[in-house]
């Protein structure tokens, strides 16, 4: 009888699916990109952006996911209207010619159970670079209030806006900008 034991283990071993990698959209009212940026070495200016969608995928058990993050440049925040009007412009963000600028990564770095990083593919004013952004407070979990199961993180990365032809007033205004996010996404 044993000798039918085996193929049968096997065939269940084969048709029992593997962990599934879950997928998650993000929740546009808790994602939104900050930007800090020296300004004549005086001060540091900071922005925003007020809308931002995408998806990631997260498979836990594999310890492996993806990332496919839009960020609608058109919804620049700088704090009041003649600001927003200059970095909207061409030389800075060029709004009217390029809507989104976008991360995409199919690299997620996990120490242990957590997310801690994502490598990928970072698109500004058309241009497209290699990108490391960490990752903290990563965490996943049901929302106490509407009981949805959701993850949620912390991002951050610095990168040379001359990396991407963003040129205008350098040295003055600073090539080094500080990016930083909350992230939330709920599962599908």
């Amino acid at each position: 009888m044993h000798k039918y034991l085996a193929p049968l283990a096997l065939s269940a071993a084969l048709a029992t699916p593997a962990f599934a990698a879950d997928n998650y959209t993000i929740d546009t009212r808790h994602t939104f990109p900050v930007f800090e940026i020296s300004h004549l070495g005086f001060s540091t200016q900071h922005g925003r952006f007020d809308k931002t969608s995408g998806k990631i995928t997260l498979d836990l058990a594999a310890k492996s996911g993806s990332v496919d993050l839009n960020v609608d440049t058109t919804s620049l925040d700088m704090g009041f209207d003649a600001w927003k009007e200059h970095f909207s412009a061409d030389g800075f963000f060029n709004t009217e010619k390029f809507k989104t600028m976008t991360f995409k990564s199919d690299k997620l770095i996990f120490e242990g159970d957590k997310v801690v990083a994502a490598e990928g593919e970072f698109t500004l004013l058309g241009v497209t670079k290699p990108l490391k952004l960490t990752v903290s407070n990563f965490r996943c979990g049901a929302n106490p209030m509407s009981k949805k199961a959701m993850c949620g993180a912390d991002i951050a990365v610095t990168i040379k806006r001359s990396d991407f032809g963003m040129t205008k007033y350098l040295p003055a205004i600073g090539d080094e900008v500080k990016i930083s996010s909350p992230v939330e996404a709920y599962k599908d």
